[in-house]
């Protein structure tokens, strides 16, 4: 009888069985299903917050615009008067932004800034993911009277 060589009896107990793979796939694909949501509903929180942080930057700007100026910039002005001067801003010391470029919100629309506004001297806001007034969660607007 021939024996088996050694190199004949490690190969047959190298590896993985396709059970154990099924198994480990299973687990895997378990987890990811209690986490991923809870992942998903952490990234649309932080966009929520990220939102409200510009506001409060682009609000501390047009404070500071009216502090130099005498007014807040009218509507139609909007928040481009906190980068490049109005024509009729006596005062303007600006660019009243560090990084001179007046961002969208975190879903990629405009912010909108009006005055005079209906919830203080100017209302700046997000409607937030669905672009629509109203909503909860990720869709819910963002606004600086908040």
């Amino acid at each position: 009888m021939i024996k088996p060589t050694f190199y004949s009896q490690h190969a047959r107990t190298a590896g993985f069985t396709l059970l154990e793979l099924l198994v480990v796939l299973v687990i895997l694909g378990l987890l990811a299903s209690l986490v991923g949501p809870q992942v998903l509903k952490q990234l649309g929180s932080s966009k929520t917050k990220s939102a409200a942080l510009q506001i409060e930057e682009y609000s501390a700007a047009l404070d500071l615009f009216r502090l130099e100026v005498g007014r807040y910039p009218n509507s139609n002005e909007g928040l481009e008067a906190l980068i490049s001067k109005p024509s009729d801003a006596q005062n303007w010391n600006g660019p009243y932004l560090t990084k001179k470029v007046i961002r969208e919100d975190p879903w990629g629309s405009p912010y909108i800034y009006r005055f005079p506004g209906e919830h203080g001297d100017f209302d700046l806001y997000s409607l937030g993911a669905d672009n629509k007034e109203g909503g909860d969660g990720e869709n819910q607007d963002v606004g600086s009277w908040q």
